[in-house]
């Protein structure tokens, strides 16, 4: 039950800020520097593939030892390095191949991600221990 309700927490912060994110801020800035190289219309199917293993990775590597530990805090600062990492391996490779990528871009994307990451983790975290309290 415990991995359920982190999986599902977590995704329901992360999922919940990033469609915010996406549709405010992201692609009017992708618009701007893309322009016609953005896909018409959003791809479901790669999305989902991305985030259902995401989250999953955010658990095992952030959330799961924070719980064992007893403590929300690690979850934040892990999740915010998985965000680090993984927003930035994507921005930083896009930029130094792609001749339309922005610095900017760059930027607002990495921060985001180590934001939402460690968000998501530490209340992912929080929500779990909250409820299994509740059952306990």
């Amino acid at each position: 039950m415990q991995y359920i309700i982190l999986y599902f927490s977590t995704a329901l912060i992360f999922l919940g800020c990033d469609a915010v994110m996406l549709k405010h801020v992201m692609r009017p800035l992708f618009v701007r520097s893309l322009g016609d190289q953005l896909a018409e219309d959003f791809r479901l199917g790669p999305a989902a593939v991305f985030y259902l293993f995401y989250i999953a990775g955010i658990l095992i590597l952030a959330s799961l030892p924070a719980l064992r530990e007893g403590s929300a805090w690690p979850a934040l600062w892990k999740g915010a390095l998985i965000g680090a990492m993984a927003y930035g391996t994507y921005e930083f490779t896009s930029y130094a191949v792609m001749a339309r990528w922005s610095p900017h871009m760059v930027y607002v994307d990495v921060a985001w991600g180590i934001f939402v990451t460690g968000l998501s983790a530490w209340g992912g975290v929080m929500i779990t221990r909250a409820l299994l309290g509740l059952f306990n």
